[in-house]
């Protein structure tokens, strides 16, 4: 077992600093622009991790084969008009980056990223969703303590999130925290689809330990590798410094996709790995 393995396996998370070159993010980092810039916002999504099920419109759960973008709750003012240019306001863009545009195809499939999949013991890994993460300066929302094998269920789990900080990630903007040890923690929620749109499932009514988190503060480049049932959470960004991070997230090519899973991809866009 590699020191990596058996540091992931304790804890839960893995930070690899220096995964990405500076040119690489940058690349990402100006697409993702060019995606915002060419965006003509004909539904008004939200992403926000309060009140998901109420926040699951069709445009929300169409998006897995798709490239999407999602505001921030804070960009639009009391009466509902968006209070800062577009590119402004934006809070992620998903889910299917990885598959629909050749920028990020080319880095999502890095080899070096499959090496590492299979090193923390994931030799077949298959590309289930994407995110690019903005943390708009000033108004980036908090995300709220969660397991992603919440949303992406698997039997048995084994989601993955493999997070790029494209920018530095502090304590000021918005860095993550997660608890060390915590991915041996039993599953809380499951997010399912229904008539009608989502719920969650209630697994176990005790909360997500938070005690105990500590900040994955990430320099420009750095790879944080995440559990699918590791508690982890962001703060909100009250800073004038964005903290843009492309995120993907694997699941074993064995484990069974749960059917109702909310993110569900089109027949003629299936899983593929690396």
């Amino acid at each position: 077992m590699t020191d990596r393995r058996a540091a992931y396996e304790r804890d839960g998370f893995l930070v690899i600093e220096g995964f990405l070159d500076g040119p690489t993010c940058d690349a990402l980092i100006e697409r993702a622009g060019e995606i915002v810039r060419t965006f003509r916002p004909e539904t008004v999504s939200i992403f926000t991790t309060h009140e998901q099920t109420r926040r699951s419109d069709d445009y929300f759960l169409e998006s897995g084969g798709e490239i999407r973008c999602f505001f921030e709750e804070d960009a639009f003012g009391p009466d509902g008009a968006l209070q800062r240019p577009v590119e402004q306001a934006i809070n992620k863009i998903g889910h299917a980056l990885h598959d629909c545009d050749p920028v990020f195809a080319r880095a999502s499939r890095d080899p070096r990223i499959a090496a590492l999949a299979a090193e923390l013991g994931l030799p077949r890994a298959l590309l289930l969703q994407s995110m690019y993460i903005f943390k708009q300066p000033f108004i980036g929302g908090e995300v709220t303590s969660h397991q992603d094998h919440t949303f992406l269920w698997t039997d048995p789990p084994s989601a993955t999130g493999f997070w790029f900080a494209l920018e530095d990630a502090t304590l000021e903007n918005g860095c993550m925290w997660a608890l060390p040890g915590g991915h041996r923690e039993p599953p809380r929620r499951r997010f399912h689809r229904v008539p009608g749109g989502t719920a969650y499932e209630i697994l176990d009514e005790r909360p997500l330990p938070e005690v105990g988190m500590v900040p994955l503060s990430a320099p420009k480049g750095t790879c944080v590798v995440l559990h699918g049932l590791l508690p982890h959470r962001s703060g909100p960004n009250r800073s004038p410094r964005s903290r843009q991070a492309y995120t993907v997230h694997v699941i074993d090519e064995g484990a069974a996709y749960r059917a109702d899973n909310w993110l569900q991809r089109p027949p003629e866009l299936p899983l593929r790995g690396f």
